[in-house]
């Protein structure tokens, strides 16, 4: 585990040690062996010493502090979709999942230092490269390569920046490298004058960096279509809400913003020969978890993860995923990301999605599924028992990819964007029932109950069907933001728990209890439908197991989704809570949308202002 040190500390090092001894762990393009370098005008001297700085640039996107962990995993969530880390408030990753975060909490300290670190090491490369005779005069081949490695740097920026604008609001800004005994008095940035400027920088970048077709072997390394989808995604989040005090306000001219994303994913999808909607939710998946090319390039953009360590890999799979308790198989995790349980019933049952998105089986010692309760269903994109070969043991690091932006995002993102300036054109249906109907098969079967008639009808499509398509993919939490509908979703899937507790409409179909067969090699064998009542009297078929399914979430389950020290009563029971359920402390006006900026960097940075409510 990286030490903690604080913002002013990380960038007062970075500055004296150039981009020297830096350490890189990305597969692929990344396993470059970094060269020992003394100077910044050594390492800027060549192609290969620029390469080298950039594959250090590339590094804090990876590790426990980075995407391999706290970014994509404590950080979403609890969501209306996924619930982080179910427990009482403990000062550190189940405080950030139940909405009582401190500004002295590691688990969020760690990361943001982690994040500068990478913002420094881009504006280092930034600062530099151009600056290169090279750049300039050299021959083509070292001319593109460095255009090329300008431009990822550029990107780089641009993702650490947004990540900290996303989680933090106003964060302050530096756009070149830090020098040694710099006085670091920098105040709070407006977060929309930060992505006006990441979203200049992305247009200069995408000039600079090949398509995936002309960029030589696949790998990690930042394309011209990853770029182009990031700016998209970066001018949907500059149109959107933000936090202000307690206030979530828009911009006045958010609707130009919409343009830029609509005109970006617009030229992507007249690329498909580049990027592509693979034909198999599955496959996407899949790849990941065997570790293998995704072969329709739906995945524009991943982040690299290997070697086994705390500081380069990622513990997607351990930490989340299916609950494996000591299987000799396919060895032990966490499981520590369930479900929403709504969110099970908000996939119909013909949705391929599903059963990709959500895992409700375990794997003990005897190495056959079992199924679970539904207060235990966890998220299922990333499994260690997917893993390929099988990895029995402990150990926390499968060397899975963080995949950073997909196609379907584009499509989705086109079609909200034709929506907002244009309404629902049959463009916008078009992108939108692209998505859906590769999880439903056929478009008239992904048409079915739908209304796509009004802007409104359009949205409220759009909202639900981001929901279905990116669960635990880090994602859900940050739309809702922008859509100024989080305290909405949090109080809905609130009120749903107790609406599915209580056995009432839409929930009053599914069963109390479910069985399976005797665990078996294979998957999970349920024997009854989740989408129709127990039957009467209610007799566990012959050889199957019973776990409580509706029958799991109970006054306790509903009353521990309320703030520690009240209770709820249902029926005859009246539990008390101790704030251990979904969004427990999330109290709307409050502030708690965003994380504290950590204490350390208010010590040291005293033109620093803390966010509103900490």
């Amino acid at each position: 585990m990286k030490s903690p040190v604080s913002f002013r500390t990380t960038l007062a090092m970075l500055a004296m040690a150039g981009t020297a001894g830096l350490t890189f762990s990305c597969k692929d393009y990344l396993e470059v062996e970094p060269v020992a370098l003394n100077t910044t005008s050594y390492i800027f001297s060549t192609v290969a010493g620029a390469t080298t700085a950039v594959i250090g640039a590339y590094d804090p996107l990876s590790g426990d502090n980075g995407y391999g962990q706290r970014v994509s995993m404590y950080f979403p969530y609890d969501s209306d979709e996924m619930i982080g880390s179910p427990g009482a408030p403990d000062g550190q990753r189940r405080s950030i999942a139940r909405y009582s975060m401190l500004a002295t909490n590691t688990e969020i300290t760690n990361p943001w230092n982690q994040l500068y670190q990478g913002v420094e090491r881009s504006n280092i490369c930034i600062q530099q490269i151009p600056q290169m005779a090279l750049y300039t005069s050299g021959s083509a081949a070292d001319t593109a390569a460095l255009h090329r490695l300008h431009g990822e740097a550029l990107t780089l920026r641009a993702q650490y920046y947004f990540e900290l604008v996303r989680n933090w609001g106003d964060v302050p800004t530096q756009y070149s490298p830090s020098v040694s005994g710099q006085d670091f008095n920098l105040p709070n940035t407006d977060r929309n004058e930060t992505l006006t400027k990441l979203i200049a920088d992305l247009l200069q970048a995408e000039k600079l960096v090949p398509w995936r077709s002309r960029a030589g072997a696949s790998n990690e390394r930042i394309t011209k279509g990853a770029i182009k989808a990031l700016r998209a995604r970066m001018a949907l989040y500059r149109g959107g809400y933000s936090l202000k005090g307690n206030q979530m306000v828009r911009p006045a001219d958010y609707l130009d913003y919409y343009r830029i994303a609509r005109q970006e994913c617009a030229e992507l999808m007249a690329n498909r020969n580049e990027h592509n909607l693979n034909s198999s939710f599955l496959e996407v998946f899949k790849s990941i978890n065997e570790q293998r090319s995704e072969s329709a390039n739906e995945i524009m953009f991943q982040v690299g993860a290997t070697a086994s360590t705390a500081a380069s890999d990622s513990k997607l799979g351990y930490y989340n995923g299916p609950r494996l308790n000591a299987s000799t198989v396919y060895g032990s995790t966490q499981g520590a990301v369930v479900i929403a349980p709504p969110y099970f019933y908000a996939f119909d049952s013909t949705d391929t999605r599903r059963d990709v998105t959500i895992a409700p089986y375990t794997i003990p010692a005897n190495n056959f599924r079992a199924g679970v309760a539904l207060n235990s269903v966890t998220d299922g994109k990333f499994r260690r028992d997917w893993h390929v070969p099988a990895i029995p043991g402990t150990g926390n690091y499968l060397g899975y990819n963080w995949p950073v932006i997909r196609f379907a995002d584009v499509l989705l993102m086109f079609a909200e964007a034709e929506n907002e300036l244009n309404g629902p054109t049959q463009a916008a249906q078009d992108a939108f029932l692209e998505v859906r109907t590769r999880a439903y098969g056929t478009r008239a079967k992904a048409q079915v109950g739908l209304t796509l008639n009004s802007k409104a009808a359009m949205f409220n499509a759009l909202v639900n069907e981001r929901y279905l398509e990116f669960g635990s993919e880090g994602i859900r939490k940050y739309d809702l933001l922008r859509w100024n509908l989080f305290a909405t979703k949090i109080a809905e899937v609130k009120a749903n728990i107790v609406k599915m507790a209580k056995g009432e409409a839409p929930y009053d179909k599914m069963p109390l209890y479910m069985y399976y067969k005797t665990p078996a090699a294979g998957e999970v064998q349920w024997t009854r439908s989740f989408y129709r009542p127990s039957p009467t009297p209610n007799t566990a078929p012959a050889g199957t197991v019973r776990v409580n399914w509706r029958q799991a979430i109970d006054a306790a389950y509903v009353a521990n989704t309320q703030p520690a020290g009240t209770s709820y009563t249902l029926g005859t029971t009246t539990a008390p809570s101790i704030g251990s359920g979904l969004a427990a402390q999330y109290v709307p006006g409050q502030g708690k949308e965003l994380l504290p900026i950590p204490q350390s960097t208010l010590i040291s940075d005293p033109a620093l202002v803390q966010n509103f409510g900490y």
